[in-house]
């Protein structure tokens, strides 16, 4: 209703008129004219005829007034009923406002918090995924500590001659013990020459054995990796060719015994790196050692090596143990032969029970048609006494 009273009802000059204002003009006007007539009946003269006239015009001026105050209030009335009207319209307008806005509201609410939902769902999803791989992380970084670990002590053992030299026979013995059967290797063993290599293996069907030696110069590749400059990696180089040779020659002179010893043997090199560094940057020296009969192999190659070492051994044993395979495969024909003997038993057995069987079958087949002929029987009934038919009941055949 307050509202409605400040809605603007006409504008003078600039100045806009409200409703509140009209209505206080209004009835100010009302009791100034109330005032007016008030003082003049209260006037203690005596009417004259202007007086008289005066106060007909002032009659007729408080009719007019009156009619004009009557318009007023039924105006004001009118005035006071569409205020109301759009008090009521305001008042539904807002309703549905408020509604809307209230309805709006609860849906970008609903929206915000699915939305926020899901953010939280793929923050956490993001942040498990984050801490699995920060635990991948700490993982790889304790295998990088141990591995570091792992190549300080490597390079601890690879700067001591002596640790070196075990290194290379401790990864050479652990490849042989788990390729090869006990009894076909030995390590450490003494040629006739007084000389002992690192393993000899025994083939089969030969007298001499195979050597295996694990002791490479492993001081001079070590001195060519960490060489910076050109010229200084030549010279380490070439100084890596001349100890891969002598230690070439050195196995040909210690270990190539006729009759005793494989015109054939290993140099084991413990790194797969070194190997392939070897066959990459000096393979003069892997041919050089190849016309020597020396074959220089990695810890992969010694295993296929050692693989093929398996199944030669294999193939001999099966060889050696062939005579007693055909005997036991003898034997094993034997029991078939006795095995069929009494499976030929066991069926006349079983066709004589057949036959007893069938001629139980015949018996059984006559004592139905038997009985079924028994059943066929019947006494007929007489249709007079038995006294004036000279006989009693008489037995027939049916059919």
């Amino acid at each position: 209703m307050l509202d409605g009273m400040d809605q603007p009802l006409l504008a003078i000059g600039d100045r806009l008129v409200t409703l509140g204002e009209a209505l206080l003009a209004g009835v100010g006007l009302v009791l100034l004219l109330l005032l007016a007539m008030l003082i003049v009946l209260l006037r203690p003269r005596r009417p004259s005829q202007e007086e008289l006239l005066r106060r007909r015009d002032d009659e007729q001026r408080l009719a007019d007034m009156a009619r004009a105050q009557a318009e007023i209030s039924r105006a004001q009335a009118e005035l006071t009923g569409r205020m109301q009207t759009m008090a009521e319209v305001f008042g539904t307008r807002h309703a549905d406002l408020a509604r809307a806005l209230t309805e709006r509201l609860d849906g970008f609410g609903h929206r915000l918090g699915q939305s926020l939902e899901v953010q939280a769902r793929a923050t956490y999803d993001s942040l498990s995924k984050l801490n699995e791989r920060l635990a991948v992380i700490d993982s790889a970084q304790k295998t990088i500590t141990d591995l570091s670990r792992d190549v300080v002590g490597l390079h601890q053992i690879l700067a001591n001659k002596q640790t070196r030299g075990a290194f290379g026979q401790g990864r050479m013995e652990a490849i042989v013990q788990d390729g090869l059967p006990p009894g076909s290797y030995t390590f450490q063993a003494t040629l006739s020459n007084g000389r002992r290599p690192d393993c000899v293996v025994r083939l089969p069907n030969a007298e001499a054995v195979l050597v295996i030696d694990a002791k490479f110069p492993l001081e001079a590749f070590g001195s060519y990796r960490d060489a910076q400059g050109t010229d200084e990696r030549k010279a380490a180089a070439q100084r890596l060719r001349s100890d891969v040779l002598k230690h070439v020659s050195d196995i040909r002179e210690r270990y190539f015994i006729t009759g005793e010893t494989q015109d054939l043997a290993i140099m084991f090199v413990p790194s797969e790196s070194i190997y392939a560094d070897l066959h990459e940057h000096f393979e003069d020296v892997v041919q050089k050692a190849h016309r020597e009969r020396i074959i220089i192999v990695g810890p992969s190659m010694l295993m296929l090596s050692i693989q093929v070492m398996q199944s030669i051994l294999r193939d001999a044993r099966l060889r050696e143990q062939a005579h007693l395979i055909h005997r036991e495969v003898g034997l094993l024909s034997e029991d078939m032969r006795r095995l069929q003997e009494r499976v030929v038993k066991l069926q006349q057995h079983f066709g004589q029970a057949g036959r007893d069987i069938e001629q139980i079958l015949i018996s059984t087949d006559k004592i139905i048609k038997r009985g079924a002929k028994i059943e066929e029987l019947e006494f007929e009934d007489g249709t007079t006494d038995g006294s004036e038919r000279g006989t009693g009941p008489r037995l027939l055949a049916g059919g």
